[in-house]
């Protein structure tokens, strides 16, 4: 399955109900879940204030569970697409001499 990163930060709604992230935590891995993708959620420190690590089975699905999360206006949010390294060394692999 496909790879995702997700930086996040805090809106100012999301910081004034912080006490209620780890249950909006949970109701979001759930809803993955639903979707058929596996989301591992990281508050950290820094620059961003929340990492997910998400394998969705495509584009669509990582997309839909983004607006998900993005409609409920408590973070902005930044993904990357991700490869591993087996899989970008078999991408790699194609690339002409």
């Amino acid at each position: 399955m496909p790879n995702y990163i997700t930086l996040g930060n805090w809106t100012e709604q999301g910081i004034k109900t912080v006490k209620e992230s780890p249950k909006r935590a949970d109701a979001v891995s759930a809803l993955a879940n639903k979707l058929g993708a596996k989301m591992q959620i990281f508050y950290t420190m820094g620059r961003y204030d929340i990492v997910a690590l998400t394998e969705a089975p495509n584009d669509d699905v990582a997309m839909q569970l983004l607006l998900e999360i993005g409609k409920l206006g408590n973070v902005k949010t930044q993904t990357l697409k991700a490869w591993t390294t087996s899989e970008a060394t078999k991408v790699i692999s194609k690339v002409s001499p």
